[in-house]
């Protein structure tokens, strides 16, 4: 299942939003991640201080970045 770049940002982006409050305090209340490492770090405190749903998802879209990054470096 290939997904686009853009379709990874939004579904992050969703995600940081959901769980801003509850895992994410100690940033910006405007932060959204804007490079892969960003998003990288941003999903593991997810994981970190999230529910089981929240470490379920943000290990989803991990593998899903590394995916694409191990794609674009194999290129």
């Amino acid at each position: 299942m290939t997904r686009s770049a853009d379709e990874l940002s939004a579904a992050v982006d969703e995600l940081v939003e959901q769980y801003r409050n509850r895992c994410l305090w100690f940033l910006r209340s405007d932060y959204y991640p804007a490079s892969d490492t960003e998003r990288l770090r941003v999903l593991g405190y997810i994981e970190r201080y999230g529910d089981l749903e929240a470490y379920r998802r943000a290990g989803r879209l991990k593998r899903w970045l590394s995916q694409r990054s191990s794609a674009s470096s194999a290129a």
